[in-house]
């Protein structure tokens, strides 16, 4: 089978080595953290929600409830997570972001097809594999981000 590599271990890059690993891919999620933090990171979890801690409305007939009853049908790690750290907050799915985040990273760390590499990537064409997925979102480590604009001009 094949080797796909995600750069990032925020909610999109767990879902992608997720989804991968149980496709039959043999994964490598990359994570900066614990050596490297933002501003924004506390934990050297995975999936870090950083501004909150409502994932909106749970019911199915609002876009938002739709889609988290989606990717659970698909096998969402996030959405078992979420499910199994879910506060009360009325109408919303919301959790305890510490222990949301513990739960994520410990079911990725447990799939055999996952191995777990802690360091900064800061070359685009440095991870190999037959796919690499960049989801560094928002939180895109200071090095990286100077390479890409290099790279695009801003």
């Amino acid at each position: 089978m094949s080797h796909i590599v995600v750069v990032g271990a925020g909610l999109a890059g767990c879902e992608a080595a997720w989804t991968a690993a149980n496709a039959g891919a043999d994964v490598t999620l990359i994570e900066m953290k614990p050596d490297k933090y933002t501003p924004a990171h506390t934990s050297p979890d995975f999936a870090e929600l950083v501004c909150s801690n409502s994932l909106k409305a749970k019911r199915v007939e609002t876009a938002a409830g739709l889609l988290k009853q989606e990717m659970r049908r698909l096998g969402s790690v996030c959405m078992a997570a979420a499910d199994t750290c879910a506060v009360p907050a009325g109408g919303a799915l919301a959790v305890d972001r510490k222990l949301f985040s513990k739960e994520v990273t410990a079911r990725i760390l447990a799939h055999p097809k996952i191995k777990v590499v802690r360091r900064e990537v800061t070359d685009p064409f440095e991870p190999e594999g037959d796919a690499v997925i960049f989801a560094t979102g928002p939180l895109t480590s200071p090095g990286l981000s100077r390479r890409l604009a290099e790279m695009f001009g801003g």
